[in-house]
């Protein structure tokens, strides 16, 4: 994340016209201040250096937008794969349920416990893509964004638990 947080900071201090030697002190004083996104105020962030009038402010700013840009923590779209689901899998796996292996559900502990790979977005569209044992295959039938939308949907109702 520092890495992101550096390289938001240098494309959008090219902006600014400021000097390259500058640009090497901001990366420095942002990796010794550890700063990490959406922890900061725009308040409480000093600029570096004022001579260059490049501020964190600008660096926190440009990483929340990088971040939000690759929201590599939920790949999918949540309410997509909520539809794509009730459609596709609810038959099988209703309510986080499974109808076929009782012991297996949609759970957070019995992903946990169960999913090769763990409970992660990776190891559900792996699943959902290849199937498993009782469970069929959907690569053929879903596209990839649509097996990542489910995926995410698995795993943000198993974290807030299913209803």
């Amino acid at each position: 994340m520092k890495f992101a947080v550096a390289a938001t900071l240098l494309a959008t201090a090219t902006a600014f016209s400021i000097n390259k030697a500058d640009l090497g002190k901001v990366r420095y004083e942002i990796r010794d201040m550890k700063i990490r996104p959406f922890q900061h105020s725009a308040r409480k962030l000093k600029c570096v250096d004022r001579k260059t009038k490049i501020c964190l402010t600008a660096a926190t700013a440009g990483a929340v937008a990088f971040g939000i840009a690759i929201q590599p923590a939920m790949a999918g779209n949540v309410e997509n794969g909520e539809q794509i689901f009730n459609a596709n899998c609810a038959a099988c796996h209703a309510g986080g349920q499974n109808v076929i292996m009782p012991e297996k559900t949609l759970e957070k502990e019995a992903l946990e416990q169960f999913l090769a790979g763990g409970r992660s977005e990776k190891s559900i569209i792996t699943q959902v893509t290849n199937g498993k044992n009782a469970m069929p295959a959907f690569g053929g039938r879903l596209d990839d964004d649509a097996i990542a939308d489910v995926a995410s949907y698995v795993i943000a109702s198993s974290e807030a638990g299913w209803e």
